[in-house]
């Protein structure tokens, strides 16, 4: 069966999905017509047999039923009409159906945890009345603003998240007051689409990145994820659809290339799959998961419980997201699109990249010998006021954008000319040029070391511009690409934008322990688990990316790969994992250089005795 084959840690098993309706007989909500079965004790009887922890998913804000049932236990949206799906963090649903039913669900099946979905992105502007008196009483006016740009918006939007925050505490608080092991996750909070400090006692992070372009997905969240202080993983759906199409199975090859973006950066992966009816899962998918699982076990050694080496990070701004956001939590959609598109361009360069958010970042600067800020329009003055000191104490501050450009105005060593302008630049980047359209700000080099250049045009005869430079501050330097890079790679990932970046870069000369060369198809993450140097190599080689190529049965291998990677000590052994591979290494004075064959999806280069334990 399922549990013998895969031998997963735990199997999370609906509860209460959005709809409304529980899986299972409770006697505290409406059970979904038709239960002849109780799927939930069967799934308790065999995990608690094998040793399994049983989880549930129950949706939190999102209950279509309760509103049904309890009008007014809605949201109210700025027309004044009530919502037909998402509760009101200011109402009793939390109280009077989420604590309770959870606490019957654990008295019914010993339930060792839960997921709870449709929460922080389910959750919307709330204009009830208990609402207006809050923003009255904390601002003064009584008058609610309906949209974006309003006065007092970004203070009604913070008002609706911290009665969401009031909510979470409140459910969490309760559920481990009635059982202190009982684990909970609130879906993506303290994630990207909450990228905040964490101050709920959660028991881990969780999310369901997309099922259509996974692991571009996956690149980001996990990233994040693992810069978090709590446990955490990420759940793939098992499933893909194209357009006006039905779900197809994913093939375990494709689960596998999402797993390893996961497990790269030391997270738990999950699988989520729709079973029928009657609770059948086909023997051909159980093989599938299966697969899977083996895949992921087998690595556990080298991912589980290792930590980062810190090389690059970048930021990623709960200030920005909030601000210009017209959401309380993400998905945030096209504002994401810079950092997304910054982070594909240093990964396909094989940087190892962390993504940090404000809180993370002003105290962990120094760790890191190159931080990026990719197009934030928004930044806290004492943030940047701790990365310039940053790169004055050594570091290399990169700034992606007009707008994060005229932040730092002062310390770039250029002359500002004008405003930022939208126009048509064409990247200079090895012999060809690539169009990098939207906003840029013109300038005129003074102290400051011309990085790379562009043009109005395709016409190389005519004034070559300064498109990125680099001034020297203290004992570092900051460096400026004072156009939309980020978001244009987001949408196109040319290769003539990615040489652009890494001649920029060569010229900078971040202090990077490893440099790592071969095709743009994988990304490395640097770890460590004591004295142990661990770098995973993921190969992104023909990963899904469109809806209408959902099912992939093949993943090129990706290789040849070499490495140089600073070492004052010579390791006791260089090799692969799994399965213990040799490889051509050598050490000379300080200097690993080490020769990979190939990559068919992921491996972890292992330098054993690498630090001082």
């Amino acid at each position: 069966g399922l549990l013998d084959e895969v031998r997963p840690d735990y199997v999370q098993y609906d509860c209460k999905g959005h709809p409304g309706y529980a899986g299972y007989p409770t006697e505290v909500g409406t059970p979904s017509p038709g239960i002849v079965n109780d799927s939930l004790a069967v799934w308790r009887k065999a995990t608690r047999k094998r040793g399994v922890a049983l989880y549930v998913h129950y949706s939190g804000v999102w209950d279509s039923l309760a509103i049904e049932q309890n009008p007014e236990w809605a949201r109210i949206d700025e027309e004044g009409k009530a919502d037909p799906n998402a509760t009101s963090t200011f109402g009793p649903y939390c109280d009077e159906l989420l604590i309770p039913q959870l606490r019957e669900a654990i008295d019914f099946y010993d339930l060792d945890g839960v997921w709870i979905d449709g929460d922080c992105w389910a959750t919307k502007p709330d204009y009830c009345n208990a609402a207006r008196r809050a923003f009255e009483q904390r601002t003064g006016s009584k008058e609610l603003p309906r949209k974006f740009g309003e006065p007092g918006w970004n203070e009604f939007l913070d008002l609706c998240r911290s009665q969401f925050r009031k909510q979470v505490r409140k459910y969490v608080d309760a559920l481990h007051e009635y059982k202190p092991d009982f684990q909970i996750a609130s879906n993506w909070m303290y994630s990207t689409l909450a990228p905040e400090p964490v101050t709920i006692k959660l028991d881990y992070i969780s999310g369901d990145f997309s099922p259509v372009d996974s692991v571009n997905n996956s690149r980001m969240e996990a990233r994040y994820m693992s810069s978090n202080e709590l446990p955490w993983d990420l759940m793939a759906w098992g499933h893909n659809r194209g357009r006006e199409c039905k779900s197809s199975i994913k093939s375990a090859v494709q689960l596998k290339q999402e797993a390893s973006v996961v497990i790269s950066q030391g997270g738990g992966f999950q699988v989520y799959y729709n079973p029928t009816r009657g609770g059948w899962i086909d023997d051909w998918m159980i093989r599938i998961m299966a697969d899977v699982s083996r895949f992921c076990r087998v690595r556990r050694e080298f991912s589980h419980m290792t930590e980062t080496v810190p090389q690059v990070a970048m930021l990623l701004s709960m200030n920005d997201l909030y601000r210009q956001g017209q959401r309380l939590f993400g998905p945030w959609g096209d504002v994401m699109a810079p950092a997304h598109g910054m982070l594909h361009a240093l990964l396909e360069l094989h940087l190892s990249v962390d993504v940090l958010a404000e809180h993370q970042l002003g105290g962990r600067a120094n760790d890191y010998p190159m931080v990026v800020l990719p197009e934030w329009r928004h930044l806290p003055g004492d943030l940047a006021d701790a990365l310039v000191d940053y790169a004055k104490g050594g570091g290399l501050l990169v700034l992606v954008g007009s707008a994060t450009a005229g932040i730092f105005k002062d310390h770039l060593g250029v002359n500002f000319d004008g405003d930022p302008q939208d126009l048509d630049v064409f990247l200079e980047g090895g012999p060809a040029l690539a169009w990098v359209g939207g906003s840029w700000q013109m300038v005129e080099a003074n102290s400051a070391e011309v990085v790379g250049c562009g043009y109005l045009t395709t016409d190389t005869r005519e004034k070559r511009l300064a498109t990125a430079t680099v001034n020297k501050v203290g004992n570092g330097k900051i460096a400026a690409i004072f156009g939309p890079y980020g978001s244009v790679y987001h949408r196109s990932h040319n290769s003539v934008m990615r040489r652009f970046l890494m001649d920029m870069l060569k010229i900078t000369r971040p202090d990077l322990m490893a440099l790592f060369a071969g095709r743009s198809s994988f990304d490395v993450a640097m770890r460590r688990k004591g004295p142990d140097l661990l770098a995973h190599i993921s190969n992104t080689n023909g990963m899904q990316l469109s809806p209408d190529h959902t099912i992939l049965d093949t993943i090129p291998s990706t290789g040849p790969i070499f490495s140089e990677i600073r070492s004052p000590r010579e390791p006791e052994d260089v090799f692969l994992e799994p399965w213990h591979r040799p490889v051509e290494w050598l050490w000379v004075d300080g200097e690993l250089t080490v020769s990979i064959d190939e990559v068919p999806i992921h491996s972890v280069l292992v330098a054993r005795g690498f630090f001082e334990d």
